[in-house]
């Protein structure tokens, strides 16, 4: 079957036009949205102390650092487009593959498309009067605006990326540099403001809050492995790749970083916790309102920018899966002029629509997403290990170092992380594995029908 669809006219191939370039700003682009500038008060609210606010930020970076370490090794020797699908389905077999794509199709990929579509209001009503059903409209909108710029050409999605990465990247810059920089509230106006804000809890920090402020940085994070579904479109991936996901996390860290302590030079950790517009509060302590508003710019092009490179990327998987007969056959189909898997990027706008319709929340989606993806990371990571032993002879032009230590800590810590979310919020977490458990059935049945048509 698989060769008959190969041999078809209409059949044309993915083009290699992202350079290291193109690369490094998909890792930067798809990381960098919605989670640094509304994340910090889910943060404050976990944990409540300046030391414990940056820590989680620090073991956030260090956890995503290992996990990117680990893909440089296997996006290097398999440069494909289905990325962490085709690295789990080659080490673990076919099911525990098509599991990985089911879950970036209904949980990981178009859930994040849809909490950045859930999240992208909260600031566009600072510009334009929103009501609850015209926020819901806008993000729709964001979301089908940008999937038609990336249907029409892969490098049309990579250059609007890389304006808008730009543009998201130097407000951080500028945000940062102002807070530091310009002369902040007097002590007296600062004591003021922050006994306004609610008393957050004393005492002692307990692991399980660690743990529920840990999910929210990793979703400031997420989007560090779609880089892999586009490895396929890379010139020289054996290079490029490794150089793209270690540099690109590695400037996210610094960035992340920098805002946080950004963030507690201007504000205490009560009044991050009071407000979901951490930055913008921050910004306007030592701007005034035109730094506001240039600070609401800036994010709102970091929220188009992060949904732009999840749309671009995260197609190429399910692309993938239907080329290896495990989705619907049209989705394997590349557009013969724009060279693009354009069905594929039709069924994902449509589910990330639907997600932001009917789940809807900023909070409960990235939980959602959270729970979901991070099983499937912690597997991916673990194919370098079962792809050592199953193909010694594979060609590895990146070896990660600290090897098997970096790719057994970061499953292990992941998978911890995934216990602890389905304690502390057992709703989005049973949604997304109720999801995620669904593709069991649904993969044996179109087994079934495949066999039968063969």
């Amino acid at each position: 079957m698989s060769h008959e669809r190969d041999s078809r006219p209409h059949e044309a191939e993915l083009a290699r036009e992202l350079s290291l370039f193109d690369a490094i700003n998909i890792v930067i682009g798809t990381i960098i949205g919605s989670g640094i500038f509304l994340v910090p008060s889910e943060i404050a609210r976990a944990v409540h102390t300046p030391g414990w606010m940056l820590g989680v930020w620090v073991i956030g970076g260090v956890l995503t650092m290992l996990g990117a370490l680990s893909l440089a090794e296997l996006g290097a020797a398999m440069p494909e487009a289905g990325g962490i699908y085709s690295f789990i389905t080659r080490a673990f077999g076919r099911l525990p593959g098509f599991l990985c794509g089911w879950m970036l199709f209904t949980v990981a990929t178009s859930g994040s498309i849809a909490t950045l579509g859930a999240a992208f209001p909260i600031y566009l009503g600072a510009f334009v009067p929103l009501t609850p059903t015209t926020a819901k409209v806008a993000g729709v909108l964001a979301i089908v605006a940008l999937t038609w710029i990336n249907a029409i050409g892969v490098k049309n999605g990579a250059r609007v990326g890389n304006v808008l990465t730009a543009l998201k990247v130097g407000g951080l810059v500028v945000m940062v540099v102002a807070i530091f920089v310009m002369p902040g509230p007097t002590k007296e106006a600062a004591a003021a403001t922050a006994a306004a804000a609610p008393a957050l809890p004393a005492g002692p920090v307990p692991m399980a809050a660690v743990g529920v402020a840990l999910v929210a940085v990793l979703w400031a994070y997420e989007g560090w492995h779609d880089v892999s579904f586009a490895a396929g479109e890379m010139h020289n991936p054996q290079k490029n790749f490794p150089r793209a996901c270690i540099g690109g996390v590695a400037i996210v860290i610094v960035l992340y970083l920098l805002a946080n302590l950004a963030y507690l030079t201007v504000l205490s950790p009560a009044e991050i916790a009071a407000t979901d517009k951490v930055a913008l509060l921050a910004m306007t302590r030592v701007t005034g309102e035109w730094g506001g508003k240039l600070l609401t710019a800036a994010i709102l092009c970091s929220m188009l920018g992060a949904m732009n490179a999840l749309i671009l990327a995260g197609p190429r998987a399910y692309y993938q899966m239907a080329k290896d007969g495990l989705f619907f056959e049209r989705v394997s189909r590349v557009h013969p002029r724009w060279r693009t898997p354009v069905e594929a990027l039709v069924f994902q706008g449509l589910w990330a629509a639907f997600l932001v319709l009917v789940i809807g929340g900023f909070s409960q989606l990235f939980t959602y997403v959270i729970f979901g993806g991070w099983i499937f990371y912690a597997l991916a990571v673990l194919s370098v290990v079962a792809l050592r032993r199953k193909e010694p002879g594979l060609a590895r032009p990146f070896r990660v170092p600290g090897y098997p230590f970096v790719p057994l800590l970061f499953a292990l810590t992941a998978l911890a992380i995934v216990a602890n979310t389905l304690i502390e919020t057992p709703r989005e977490s049973l949604l997304g594995l109720g999801f995620i458990g669904l593709g069991i059935p649904i993969y044996y049945v179109q087994r079934a029908f495949r066999r039968r048509a063969a």
